[in-house]
């Protein structure tokens, strides 16, 4: 059973009948007292692929969602579609961009750790690792002397994703991104 304090960007339960993957999670504490905590998320059914936002009081559980787990490795895209191999069959299968959403912009040439959900042979859904390696293709300059507090610049890297970054990365340098929420982790030597 995942309790609602369990819930993060990613985790697969089976909800109104149907396994749902979370994709954001936000929690507030009502001021009153006796209050629960409300934990919001947005789910998206695996097999349908509708999204519902939903509100839970602190305390709910869940049922964890029957899913069979492959490791698989991204291969391409061919602009379309986005080709990938599973590690133990050898197969060959592709996702569209609507599929994979926001998680398009990990993806780089031979990525390695993913993992496919499958539900009865079919694949439904990708788990990304942690963490992925990326060039900074392009950034804003620093501001000078903006020193009050820690500034952050925009940046974009070779899959096209954008990142807040420190002021001193530069162009051409490699940089660490959390795939849970998109945000800079560290530079890469």
């Amino acid at each position: 059973m995942i309790e609602t304090n369990q819930l993060k960007k990613g985790v697969v339960i089976s909800y109104k009948g149907a396994p749902m993957a979370v994709q954001t999670i936000s929690t507030s504490s009502p001021t009153a007292r006796g209050g629960n905590t409300i934990t919001r998320a947005r789910l998206k059914n695996l097999i349908t692929g509708q999204v519902l936002n939903e509100s839970f009081r602190g305390g709910e559980k869940f049922e964890e969602a029957d899913l069979e787990h492959h490791d698989c490795g991204y291969m391409y895209s061919d602009g379309s579609e986005w080709h990938f191999i599973d590690n133990e069959t050898f197969e060959q299968f592709a996702l569209t961009g609507e599929e994979l959403g926001e998680d398009v912009g990990y993806l780089k040439d031979g990525l390695e750790g993913l993992q496919a959900m499958l539900i009865d042979g079919k694949i439904v859904s990708l788990k990304l690792p942690l963490s992925v390696d990326l060039v900074v293709t392009q950034c804003d300059p620093a501001i000078k002397g903006a020193t009050a507090k820690a500034q952050m610049k925009n940046a974009v890297c070779e899959t096209g994703l954008e990142v807040m970054v420190p002021p001193y990365l530069e162009p051409g340098e490699m940089i660490r991104v959390d795939t849970r929420d998109g945000h800079f982790v560290e530079r890469v030597k």
